[in-house]
C-alpha cells in the first residue's frame, strides 16, 4: 500500500498556532481563466470556479482573465499575464493560484517556478471537494482512485512540490518523510489495481440490488442534474409528501456537491402504486474524466433507470448551459435515450414568463412543495405501468395474498364470502398475472 498518497490532499493547508493549539485558516487564492474564442459561458464558469474554491475553504482575493484563441503550451497564459498574476499575488498576499482548466504537468511546473507559489487547476479543486465530502466506503474508494489517476502523470511534480511544502501542513512527521516521498508509478498503479478490485466487490453487490429491483417490477426513477440544482431537496419533498421512507431524508444543503453518495428511497402513492427514487452525484462543467471513470458503478444507477428526472435550477441565469452540460455527460454515459422529465426547480424565484419551449416542463418548488403533484402525475403517466382492474376471490387460508394486495394495490371494494374474500382491485399487470388463478374462482 502506498503510504501517504491515499490520504494526500492535492494542495496544502496552512496552519497557525493559537494558544498552543494548531488551527487551520482559510488560504488566499487568485483565480485565473482563459476565455477561448469569446465563450459566452466563460464568466459563469469563473464564478463557478470561485464557488468551488469556497467549497474548499479557500478565499478568492483576485481574478485575472485573458482572451485567447488557444492557451499557451508552456504557461497556459501569456508572459504578460504571468507578470500580472505575480503582481496580484504580492498585492493580495495570495498563497496559491487556481486555474479554470486542467493544466498539464509541464504547465504546473513552469507556473510554480515563475509564480513562486502553489498552482492548482480546476480538476484538482473538484477532486479535493469530493475527497472532503465522501462518506461511504464506495465513494471514498472512487475518489481515491480518481486522485491517484490524476497524480500519476504528475508524480515528479508532486514529489518536488511536497519537498517544498513540508512546513505548509502536508507532512509534519520529519522521520517519515523519506518513505512518504518514495512514490513511483509502479506503486501507484498497483494501488489503483487493488482499489479497483475492492470496488468491484461493492459493484457486484450493487448490480445484484439492481437485478432484484428489476425482478420486483418496481419502476426506478433517477434524479439527475447540475450540482446544487435541488435534486436532494426534491427527493426529500417526495419522501415528506408521498414516501414510505419517512424519516429517511437525504442530506441537502445549498452548496456544490452536497451529495456524493447514492440514495434509494421508496415512494408509495395513495393508491399503493410505488416507484424507487434514486439520488446521486450532480454534474458540473468540465467534470474531471478521472471522476467519471472512478464513479462508473455509481453512475450506472442512472443508466439502468427506467426514467430520469432532470432537475434544473430555473432561477439560475445559466440554466440553459447547465442543461446542455448534463445532457452531454448523459450522452457520454450512454443514457441519452432514457425517457426524461424536466423538473424546473425553484419556480418560486422566477419573475419572467414561461417560454414556449418550456411549456412541456414541470415547474416545481421543493422549498414550498408546489408542483410536486404535477411531477408525480407525469411520472405515473410515463413510467408507472397502467393498473389492471380485476375481481379476485382470495381463499381465507391465503391471507398473505390479501395482505399483499392491501399493501401493494388499490382495493376498491371488499366482500366476505363463504369460501373467501371477494375484492375488486387495481393492481400491477405483473401481480394480476401472478394471481390470475383466483379470478377463475368468482
Amino acid at each position: 500500500m502506498l503510504k501517504g498518497v491515499d490520504k494526500l490532499p492535492l494542495f496544502s493547508r496552512n496552519m497557525v498556532m493559537n494558544g498552543g493549539s494548531c488551527m487551520e485558516y482559510r488560504q488566499r487564492a487568485v483565480i485565473v481563466g482563459c476565455n477561448i474564442n469569446n465563450d459566452i459561458g466563460f464568466l459563469s464558469m469563473m464564478e463557478e470556479l470561485s464557488g468551488l474554491a469556497d467549497a474548499c475553504d479557500i478565499e478568492v482575493v483576485g481574478v485575472i482573465t485573458q482572451k485567447l484563441e488557444r492557451v499557451y503550451a508552456s504557461h497556459y497564459i501569456g508572459k504578460g499575464k504571468v507578470k500580472e498574476v505575480i503582481s496580484l499575488i504580492h498585492e493580495k498576499h495570495s498563497e496559491m493560484v487556481i486555474f479554470n482548466d486542467e493544466l498539464s504537468p509541464a504547465q504546473i511546473r513552469n507556473l510554480e517556478k515563475d509564480l513562486k507559489c502553489k498552482v492548482i487547476d480546476r480538476t484538482a479543486l473538484i477532486l479535493e471537494i469530493f475527497a472532503k465530502r465522501s462518506k461511504t466506503k464506495e465513494s471514498q474508494l472512487q475518489v481515491e482512485i480518481a486522485k491517484l489517476q490524476y497524480i500519476l502523470p504528475r508524480l515528479t511534480d508532486f514529489q518536488e512540490s511536497l519537498e517544498h511544502q513540508i512546513d505548509g501542513g502536508w507532512l509534519t512527521n520529519r522521520d517519515s518523510r523519506k518513505t512518504k516521498f518514495e512514490l513511483d508509478r509502479r506503486k501507484i498503479r498497483s494501488r489503483i489495481s487493488a482499489l479497483n478490485a475492492e470496488l468491484e466487490t461493492l459493484f457486484a453487490t450493487r448490480q445484484n440490488q439492481r437485478k432484484q429491483r428489476k425482478k420486483a417490477g418496481i419502476p426506478v426513477i433517477a434524479l439527475v442534474g447540475y450540482t446544487n440544482a435541488g435534486k436532494s431537496s426534491i427527493m426529500n419533498t417526495m419522501i415528506d409528501v408521498y414516501g414510505s421512507s419517512i424519516g429517511k431524508y437525504v442530506f441537502e444543503k445549498d452548496m456544490l456537491f452536497a451529495t456524493l453518495e447514492t440514495y434509494v428511497r421508496s415512494i408509495k402513492l395513495s393508491d399503493n402504486r410505488s416507484f424507487l427514487l434514486i439520488d446521486t452525484v450532480g454534474f458540473i462543467s468540465k467534470l474531471p474524466n478521472q471522476l467519471v471513470k472512478a464513479f462508473r458503478s455509481t453512475l450506472e444507477e442512472i443508466t439502468d433507470a427506467d426514467m430520469l428526472i432532470h432537475v434544473v435550477d430555473r432561477s439560475n441565469p445559466d440554466y440553459k448551459q447547465h442543461i446542455e452540460v448534463v445532457k452531454e455527460i448523459l450522452g457520454e454515459m450512454g443514457a441519452a435515450n432514457i425517457p426524461t422529465i424536466y423538473a424546473y426547480n425553484k419556480a418560486d424565484l422566477l419573475r419572467d414568463e414561461i417560454t414556449k419551449e418550456e411549456k412541456d416542463c414541470i415547474y416545481v418548488s421543493a422549498k414550498y412543495k408546489t408542483g410536486i403533484d404535477n411531477l408525480i402525475n407525469e411520472i405515473c403517466k410515463r413510467a408507472i405501468e397502467q393498473q389492471v382492474c380485476c375481481q379476485l376471490l382470495i381463499p381465507y387460508e391465503k391471507g398473505s395474498i390479501l395482505s399483499y394486495f392491501r399493501d401493494n394495490a388499490n382495493i376498491k371494494s371488499t366482500e366476505y364470502k363463504t369460501n373467501g374474500v371477494f375484492i375488486s382491485v387495481e393492481c400491477k399487470e405483473l401481480d394480476y398475472r401472478r394471481y390470475k388463478q383466483y379470478e377463475s374462482l368468482i
